[in-house]
């Protein structure tokens, strides 16, 4: 952390004085981090920076060993002390930190405390899966209503400070059988955590402090991604109660069916029909790919389901961003009418034709004569 001159007093900054006791420091912090949330007070160009000095006033004074340097040397004191640069770090970041502080409980308060994930579903073909693509999505969520920044309270009006939870937005309960099992803290019922109650709600929604909103956001889908899995978009899900934290937003991709490539992991595999001429004599024929077409050399004597490898025509692997290849099968078709001058000149092959010297033909004979003769079959 730099030290610079024009640094408040952390008790200043969280209006305590320097005798305050911890619980003291963290609720003033808990009252400062919903005032100046920005997501609270969208149209406070300022608000963001006084959200994170409070943070970062928090993190020195809720520290023992931190407030004793801070209160002997000031901020020069704190040089080297592992004090984190809140003024760089995102909203989200600093209030997953401290999370427990507005929820009660450790690490399972922050999760309360996160707002809603959305899910949605884009569609992207197999050339955007290779090269990657950028794409608009449209969707709408519950957001915090314009009229009255998610307050719920119509404006002008006041609101009162909570009589159940004394303003803190949070309770404590006995964790049962008389107080057996200790005493946990959680969400006020009368207020919900908002730590005030409306006297007067909003027409606009009402007092819920949320109405439906239509949003458009651009995603990034990564070369490589497969089918059915997500792109997450942090920050576009809902508010959460307090309106401190959003949800994420999951893209779940569906890639489209390609008329003539299947993929295989980063292989593509294509079933190329060939004649029977082709595959006998060989040839040259044009194979489909992503990119356009290709040239590949059948040789001779080419049998059926036979595979051929075009080098890194694939698509790339999602985490090392190797390419794999495009796997070409060639399907001999066999024609089911034939010309009479195709008739002839195929049994005048035939004649030519010695099955003795064709070794996956004389296999299959041989074994059948064997089996005719072990069984006794005339």
């Amino acid at each position: 952390m730099s030290v610079t001159s024009d640094k408040r007093d952390f008790y200043d900054v969280l209006g305590l004085t320097r005798e305050a006791s911890p619980g003291e420091v963290k609720k003033a912090y808990r009252r400062r981090a919903h005032k100046y949330h920005p997501d609270r007070n969208q149209n406070d160009p300022d608000s963001e920076r006084k959200f994170k000095e409070a943070a970062e006033a928090y993190e020195v004074l809720a520290d023992p060993a931190k407030r004793q340097r801070y209160d002997q040397f000031g901020h020069a004191g704190l040089s080297g002390a592992g004090v984190h640069d809140f003024h760089s770090s995102s909203v989200e970041d600093i209030f997953s930190m401290f999370g427990d502080i507005f929820g009660g409980g450790g690490g399972g308060s922050r999760r309360r405390s996160r707002g809603a994930d959305l899910q949605t579903q884009v569609e992207v073909s197999l050339l955007d899966v290779a090269n990657g693509a950028d794409r608009s999505i449209e969707f709408s969520r519950r957001d915090l209503c314009d009229d009255c920044s998610g307050t719920g309270a119509a404006r002008g009006s006041e609101q009162k400070k909570c009589q159940t939870c004394a303003g803190y937005g949070q309770v404590e309960q006995s964790g049962g059988l008389g107080g057996l099992f200790g005493r946990v803290i959680t969400t006020c019922p009368t207020c919900n955590g908002r730590c005030t109650v409306i006297t007067t709600p909003c027409p606009a929604c009402r007092g819920d402090g949320r109405t439906a909103k239509h949003r458009v956001v651009s995603v990034q889908i990564p070369a490589g991604i497969h089918d059915g899995q997500a792109v997450r978009v942090r920050g576009e899900g809902e508010p959460s109660e307090d309106g401190m934290s959003r949800g994420d937003l999951h893209c779940y991709v569906h890639v489209s069916k390609h008329p003539f490539l299947e993929r295989h992991n980063n292989d593509l595999l294509c079933r190329m029909p060939i004649s029977f001429t082709q595959a006998s004599l060989g040839a040259n024929v044009e194979v489909p790919t992503l990119s356009g077409k290709a040239e590949l050399k059948i040789p001779g004597g080419t049998q059926h389901g036979q595979l051929f490898r075009l080098r890194s025509l694939g698509v790339p692997d999602l985490r090392s961003g190797r390419t794999g290849d495009e796997l070409v099968q060639v399907m001999i078709e066999i024609p089911k009418k034939l010309s009479k001058d195709q008739k002839t000149l195929l049994r005048e092959f035939a004649e030519t034709e010695d099955k003795s010297v064709m070794p996956e033909s004389k296999g299959f004979f041989d074994k059948v004569m064997e089996y005719i003769q072990g069984n006794g079959v005339e």
